[in-house]
């Protein structure tokens, strides 16, 4: 699959979740996965191999965010990985200040590489640490929203997650299939001093696979 294919892809697929992107920015979101995919030839950053798969696994998968970003600034993303979503986010929102971190060098290398390819050095950063709740010590941010794919259960992604964002602030918790666990999502929720803000489901467009996003707001 070439890049003009995945770009129509991705922007097939954003369309059925009614997520809108220019064309030249669902450009940059599949170079960003071509990188992906050459890094990994040498260097294990990712179990998926194809470019199709890229495109909806990891690309639309982080995107599913994009309607939760508008009047934030300052984004964090713990446990980021490969750059998801930090950097599928930070293309698709100009302006957003995003911090990635992760405990892996030479997934935080990629990061910082990716970042300065596609022109995003100066409103991405990426920071080599294990995040463990002292944002002053490992020089992280407060952030207007924190966010990780599948990091870590719920409870304990709140109660880490707490320490980095600002009061008022959000943490959005990404999650496989969780139709039937609003109840529990709330009283996980008022344990770590939040409330469930938005709760959405959805399937990824292309494989179904279920999809779970829950959006925290922390109380002032």
């Amino acid at each position: 699959m070439d890049n003009a294919a995945a770009t129509t892809l991705l922007q097939e697929g954003l369309r059925r979740l009614c997520v809108e992107m220019p064309q030249e920015v669902a450009l940059a979101q599949v170079v960003f996965a071509q990188e992906l995919l050459r890094w990994n030839a040498k260097v294990n950053l990712t179990a998926i191999v194809q470019l199709e798969a890229v495109v909806e696994k990891h690309l639309i998968d982080s995107l599913t965010v994009v309607p939760w970003l508008a009047g934030n600034e300052v984004v964090l993303d713990l446990g980021a990985g490969a750059g998801l979503p930090g950097i599928p986010l930070a293309l698709a929102v100009p302006g957003l200040q995003v911090t990635l971190v992760d405990a892996v060098a030479k997934k935080v290398g990629f990061i910082k590489h990716a970042a300065a390819m596609l022109g995003l050095a100066s409103r991405v950063k990426a920071v080599h640490a294990r995040a463990e709740g002292k944002p002053e010590s490992e020089k992280l941010p407060r952030a207007d929203l924190v966010v990780s794919r599948a990091l870590m259960d719920v409870g304990p992604w709140l109660a880490l997650a707490a320490a980095y964002v600002r009061p008022g602030g959000s943490v959005v918790a990404m999650m496989g299939k969780g139709v039937g666990l609003e109840g529990q999502l709330a009283e996980l929720g008022a344990e770590n001093g939040f409330a469930v803000q938005d709760v959405k489901h959805l399937a990824l467009p292309f494989s179904g696979d279920p999809r779970t996003l829950v959006r925290f707001m922390r109380r002032k």
